[in-house]
């Protein structure tokens, strides 16, 4: 299974990070490995002294496509989630710097949290689903899907060009503004329209 994730989806996290604005979405992945496994704590990893927090909603495919007309995007998950994309952002900096892939910064081991997943009918509107993140129980980011820039039918609509979809892959359809390092002992909690989806210990 794939992890394809998208970056600068909302206009407040690209100002955040003083990133340009794309003309088309942004695609990096994620290797399986990322995955981090349930009940498990995320473990800060030695290469980094500053791993950032992104909360971000999740789409699970459910059929094998390539070049996926928008208008049948929906036919192609059924479920949805929320989760986590961890970034190393001291060392994606020194990456970008050098014109070089994130991967190291972005799909390390450990990086991805997938939550709980839940049935995309529980939704009058895909396009306007709120979720948070919850640190120690504050809020620390908090989006609704009608501030992205590319919806999520658009999203696979445009991935499919590029790669087939198969049954299982994961998009990461981006972030909100908020994003913050995590310290240990941290405990990070996820709501999908107040749904509990995951809650993670970082040591």
């Amino acid at each position: 299974m794939k992890i394809i994730c998208i970056g600068r989806n909302y206009t407040e996290h690209i100002a955040e990070l003083e990133n340009e604005k794309p003309t088309d979405p942004v695609i990096f992945m994620k290797s399986d490995t990322s995955i981090l496994l349930k009940k498990q704590p995320f473990f800060i990893p030695d290469f980094s002294k500053e791993i950032h927090h992104e909360v971000e909603v999740l789409v699970k495919i459910n059929k094998l496509g390539k070049y996926i007309d928008q208008k049948f995007a929906h036919k192609y998950y059924n479920e949805i989630s929320v989760g986590i994309d961890f970034t190393a952002r001291d060392l994606q900096s020194k990456l970008k710097e050098k014109g070089l892939p994130w991967e190291k910064a972005k799909a390390f081991d450990g990086s991805a949290v997938v939550g709980k997943w839940i049935s995309k009918d529980q939704f009058a509107d895909l396009n306007d689903i709120n979720f948070k993140l919850e640190k120690n129980k504050e809020i620390v980011q908090q989006g609704n899907t009608k501030q992205m820039l590319w919806k999520i039918d658009e999203l696979i609509a445009y991935v499919s060009q590029y790669f087939t979809l198969k049954i299982g892959d994961i998009i990461f359809t981006g972030t909100p503004a908020g994003v913050s390092k995590v310290h240990t002992d941290d405990r990070l909690t996820g709501y999908l329209e107040g749904q509990e989806l995951f809650s993670i210990l970082v040591k």
